[in-house]
């Protein structure tokens, strides 16, 4: 099972910039990760936005099996727009070593890093149950 939850507020840099050329270059980004998020073709929520003046992606989904594409594209939109932040949350049971936790993704400044997420792991008997035996 894999499971991912999380959201980008998408900035081209780090800095305020309220000028025309940085809504031009934001622009432009918006349409490329337009363009991934179409290739991607995920059954899950890659629904990006604008939202008073801002861009945002939303994340969200939940397969049988891991899909390392999703959680590589929350990395690529950090690398085309460099002032990014956001989390995600992703739970894995493939992932050896990793099976019984929520990872969490966190993008600061476009840059990612993956850790646990103590507040929901780990996943048994945190979130759920042991199971009989």
């Amino acid at each position: 099972m894999f499971e991912y939850h999380g959201w980008i507020n998408v900035q081209e840099s780090a800095g305020a910039d309220d000028s025309a050329d940085g809504d031009v270059l934001l622009g432009r980004i918006s349409e490329t990760i337009g363009a991934r998020i179409r290739e991607i073709d995920s059954p899950g929520l890659l629904d990006l936005r604008w939202m008073n003046g801002e861009l945002f992606l939303h994340l969200g989904g939940f397969r049988n099996h891991s899909d390392p594409e999703v959680v590589d594209f929350f990395g690529e939109v950090g690398r085309l727009a460099p002032g990014s932040y956001g989390v995600m949350h992703v739970r894995d049971d493939e992932d050896r070593g990793h099976e019984n936790e929520v990872r969490v993704l966190r993008m600061v400044r476009g840059r990612v890093h993956e850790d646990v997420e103590r507040a929901l792991s780990p996943c048994i008997p945190v979130l759920e149950e042991p199971y009989p035996g």
